[in-house]
């Protein structure tokens, strides 16, 4: 009896996978345009700013109509009608490069093609540049910077393939005829597309940086907020709410322990004890609306080391590398229940260090983003005889364009300190040689609880 095993698929099964998905991402590119219908520049400041794009294509279709009828018609002997019929086709697309580029190839495209099979049928000049003549080459080219700065890596991907394929099709079709222009357009919209791919990746990462400032600043402010309302609680209950406690107890005791007190005055204290207790009960109640921020988050844990992937995961989506480190014991954050110990091997965090290693790395990235924006970060949190240990290191900025901020008003690095210190550990800060910043913060940890001691058993009269 023999058995046979599943074995892996061949690899040429693999192979023709991908190649079939790649083909597929390849055709939805070109057929999904990856942007809505809106004008480039439409959210610019300015009105001639707006309307600069259609001023551009505007132009670009009054050249290019003329120039390619020129060409065609005069150098190359295609008849009249049929010349104007192409280099409507070729060049009237350019109108819609503002606003639908993707569309705009979908007829620039063939006609090009058509009009280079249009000038196999004329006769051979000596000095004519075929498949694609220059007025073909210049229109397209425009036609691939727009592209990119609108479209996707895979949709731009696409089309320089489909460029170079029909290209080379042409070639093959009457090498004779070819005079390098296909691989000319070829070469150059690598290029023009390259550029178009990286001012719009450039962009997008600009927008996501300033949208991640804005979120920030409303975090920081909403922050301050609730700790200013936190400290006027904090003060009303340490002072406040302790002398009408002694009033209340005072009040309370009087007629115990002064003698003689008429009933009168037993009445009086009795009054005084109870408007010491109704301002203790709307104290209770002012405090938790200060201590309450109005809304159903409130009742929401705070967030803390189980937070810190989402965090990370957040400011990478924003446009800078981060790398996070967490140890093992300290990769699921406080317990889901409060009852239940930290576990063997994992170090039991207390929720305030919890809270504040969070606020320190969260404070620490959004500083990176403001200050170096693209600066490769590292954030490293782990325990360290008896302490928790965070470190944030960032390098130099990605590019020398100007950083979201230049100046800062240092709230954030003192609102760290404040932290690290009413936890008892110690926080430094400070640049790097090669232009990076650091924040090491080294919070102590309680000591581990012993292990339960075993239940002793019932007393033997020898023990009593």
């Amino acid at each position: 009896m023999s058995t046979t095993s599943a074995g892996p698929p061949p690899p040429a099964d693999g192979l023709l996978s991908a190649a079939r998905r790649n083909l597929r991402e390849l055709a939805h590119g070109l057929s999904h345009a990856s942007h809505p219908s809106t004008p480039l520049l439409a959210d610019a400041p300015k009105l001639w700013q707006r309307l600069l794009p259609y001023a551009v294509v505007l132009a670009l279709a009054a050249t290019f109509i003329p120039v390619t009828i020129t060409v065609l018609s005069g150098q190359h002997g295609v008849p009249g009608a049929l010349a104007g019929a192409l280099g409507v086709a070729q060049a009237a697309p350019l109108l819609m490069l503002a606003h639908r580029p993707l569309q705009a190839w979908w007829i620039i495209f063939p006609a090009d093609i058509l009009g280079a099979l249009v000038l196999l049928a004329q006769p051979a000049e000596r000095h004519d540049v075929w498949p694609w003549i220059p007025p073909v080459i210049v229109a397209y080219l425009f036609l691939l910077l727009a592209l990119g700065l609108r479209e996707t890596r895979r949709t731009v991907i696409a089309v320089w393939v489909a460029t170079g394929a029909a290209g080379a099709v042409l070639h093959l079709i009457a090498p004779d005829r070819s005079s390098g222009s296909a691989l000319l357009l070829t070469i150059l919209g690598a290029v023009v597309l390259f550029v178009g791919g990286a001012v719009r990746e450039r962009g997008v990462a600009q927008r996501r940086l300033a949208e991640q400032e804005t979120i920030s600043e409303a975090e920081r402010a909403q922050r301050t907020l609730l700790e200013e309302r936190t400290r006027i609680a904090r003060e009303l209950h340490d002072v406040v709410a302790h002398h009408m406690s002694v009033i209340t107890v005072q009040a309370d005791s009087a007629p115990y322990r002064i003698s003689g007190l008429s009933k009168a005055a037993e009445e009086e204290f009795t009054a005084i004890a109870a408007a010491a207790r109704e301002s203790l009960g709307e104290m209770r109640r002012l405090l938790s609306v200060l201590r309450s921020d109005g809304t159903d988050g409130d009742r929401a844990p705070q967030p803390g080391l189980d937070r810190l992937q989402q965090l990370v995961e957040a400011t990478v989506r924003a446009g800078l590398p981060v790398e996070l480190s967490l140890a093992a014991e300290l990769s699921g954050g406080r317990s889901k229940d409060p009852g239940s110990g930290p576990g063997p091997g994992r170090a039991e965090v207390p929720p305030a260090v919890d809270l504040s290693a969070y606020r320190i790395v969260q404070e620490a990235l959004a500083n990176v983003v403001r200050h170096a924006p693209g600066a490769r970060t590292r954030v490293l949190v782990a325990t360290d005889t008896g302490h928790l240990v965070v470190l944030v290191v960032n390098g130099p900025a990605a590019t020398r364009s100007s950083p979201l901020e230049t100046s800062g008003t240092g709230h954030g690095l003192v609102g760290m300190r404040e932290r690290v210190r009413l936890t008892g550990g110690t926080l430094h800060t400070g640049p790097l040689p090669d232009g990076g910043f650091r924040v090491a913060a080294r919070i102590p940890l309680p000591p581990p609880a012993p292990p339960a001691a075993a239940p002793a058993g019932p007393l033997s009269p020898e023990d009593l």
